[in-house]
């Protein structure tokens, strides 16, 4: 080819490059969830929020296909395989069972876990360093969180005695949980019920034990179905008449009287930095699972006043919010 007929062709290439890159759809995201979209919008936005700061508009530059199971597991499998169908570039995932069933669809696709409590117990992950394959993202793993509820609910109800806990036993991170509030119980000078919440039928059932065996108040566990129904539960906590601390905020947002855990929206919004860092082209199994930074305790005054609690001064200095 003649230099001059090559030199003619070039910015016509270039152009068609250039227009070819355009016309490339932008990458879709999956986020695979066991909740339902309800349970799941503070988590979601700050997720998209994080995304944001790194430059990405949803519907822009990034697509996102959401799936949501809303409590019901049995179908998270086909979610997950909807997802791997569809080619998407990342999946995120909301909590262990849903990690789970994304890790049994796909070997390839690289798999952000936005929070879970165990990933190397699990088997999601050879190490928190070095995952190893094609699963990486966050733990919130802090079962020594259950004790310091307690000496919270200690503080707000100090006639304290006894103690109904609620959780889900097969729940990865909940016997620890557990074992952490019972330790911390002997030095807080209060007897514990623990009541499993096996599905969202049994939620109405515990708040019944609850009362019946003379709780004092309840401490909410991690758990996939309360957190699902959590208005149920806040509602029900209300009925009964029982001072009750969540470990997640949510709940305190939806009438729960006081929540302390790890934030669950700061996870969320920094796992956007771990699928930006894969769209960029990261291997997951290289990049190290991170740990939780931030904790909140929150008070809802409105419900305290409502169950005749005075919460302190000093409590509520402490507090990170307070919704009045």
């Amino acid at each position: 080819m003649e230099r001059r007929t090559f030199l003619a062709l070039v910015p016509g290439s270039l152009l068609a490059a250039s227009r070819a890159a355009e016309a490339q759809p932008p990458p879709r995201i999956g986020f695979l969830s066991a909740n339902s979209r309800a349970a799941m919008t503070a988590r979601t936005d700050a997720f998209r929020h994080g995304l944001g700061e790194l430059g990405y508009v949803e519907g822009g530059n990034i697509l996102i296909q959401y799936q949501y199971a809303a409590g019901r597991l049995d179908q998270l499998p086909a979610l997950a395989t909807d997802l791997v169908r569809l080619k998407v570039a990342v999946i995120v995932t909301e909590g262990t069972t849903a990690t789970r069933f994304a890790k049994e669809a796909t070997s390839t696709i690289p798999i952000v876990m936005a929070q879970d409590p165990d990933p190397v117990g699990t088997g999601f992950v050879a190490s928190l360093a070095r995952p190893g394959g094609n699963i990486t993202g966050l733990s919130n793993f802090r079962p020594e969180l259950g004790g310091k509820r307690l000496e919270l609910l200690k503080e707000a109800v100090p006639k304290l005695a006894r103690v109904a806990v609620l959780g889900t036993s097969t729940t990865p991170g909940t016997p620890q949980s557990l074992r952490e509030t019972e330790r911390a119980s002997s030095a807080v000078g209060v007897q514990l019920q623990y009541l499993d919440v096996l599905g969202p039928k049994d939620i109405e059932t515990v708040f019944r034990a609850a009362s019946k065996g003379g709780a004092d108040a309840v401490l909410v566990l991690g758990s996939p179905f309360l957190l699902s129904n959590r208005i149920q539960t806040t509602d029900l906590a209300a009925k009964s008449r029982l001072p009750t601390i969540y470990y997640t905020a949510e709940f305190v947002e939806d009438g729960g009287l006081m929540s302390y855990g790890v934030s669950s929206t700061d996870l969320f919004r920094r796992a956007a930095g771990y699928v930006d860092r894969i769209l960029k082209g990261a291997r997951p199994g290289d990049l190290p699972i991170e740990q939780p930074t931030r904790f909140e305790l929150v008070i809802n005054l409105k419900t305290a006043r409502a169950l005749g609690l005075t919460i302190s001064q000093p409590l509520q200095l402490r507090a990170d919010r307070v919704i009045e």
